[in-house]
Formats: C-alpha cells, structure tokens, sequence
C-alpha cells in the first residue's frame, strides 16, 4: 500500500538480478521506511534516494507479473485496475515491516530475497 518497504525490497533486489521491475503502491508513503534502508544496505544495495511511488493503470498494463506483498488490493484498486491484474497476480503474503525492529526487517528482506531470487530462476527456465 505504502510502497515503503516490502515492495521497495523486492523491486531493488530485482534489479540487481538483471530484471526490469518497478515498485508502487496504492496509498504511496512520503519516504522509504530508514529501518529497510539500513537492512538493503547490508546487502550492498542503497535504496536511500527511491521514493515511494503510485500504482497506475500503465503499470499494470506494461508488467508480466505483478507481485502483492499480502494488502487486501480489493479494498485499495479500484474495479478496472483489479480486473487488468487478474492474470497477472501472485501474493507473497509478507508481513509488513512497518514498526518491526532491524531484526524482524533483515527476516523480511530475507524472505523477499529468496522469493525474488526464485522468481528470477523460473524466469530463466521459461526462457
């Protein structure tokens, strides 16, 4: 919803693998959440400058696949955005690291690591 934290992690480690992501959200946040940008550093990658962005309708209708991070898209998209995501939908169902301490974020980025890095092998195969 924020496009602060789960998303901005998923789209970082993304990139690094060589894929074309973006990251939004429905109800975009002023900044970055500071306690995901001190995690992503850890792993060498610097979100600091990303800013939260909004979910728009050519966003949807330019990706492949969009990945939700467990929001209820039902009650934040409105109807024609959710009937253009139908196909294209996976939930990774992640907590949020909003208000979690740096120990819970680096289990979150972890998680999202491992799922990026999985999503990115699939890719590959179906290449």
């Amino acid at each position: 919803m924020e496009n602060a934290g789960r998303s901005k992690m998923a789209e970082a480690f993304a990139v690094r693998l060589g894929m074309n992501a973006q990251s939004a959200g429905t109800v975009p946040s002023q900044n970055v959440n500071k306690t995901v940008i001190v995690a992503m550093r850890e792993r060498g990658i610097d979100i600091s400058n990303s800013k939260p962005a909004l979910l728009k309708d050519s966003m949807i209708n330019w990706a492949d696949l969009v990945i939700v991070m467990g929001c209820s898209l039902q009650d934040a998209c409105p109807a024609p955005m959710l009937a253009a995501m139908q196909k294209k939908i996976v939930d990774w169902d992640l907590p949020d690291p909003k208000g979690k301490s740096l120990e819970e974020v680096r289990v979150i980025r972890d998680m999202i690591e491992k799922n990026v890095t999985e999503l990115a092998g699939q890719i590959q195969n179906d290449q």
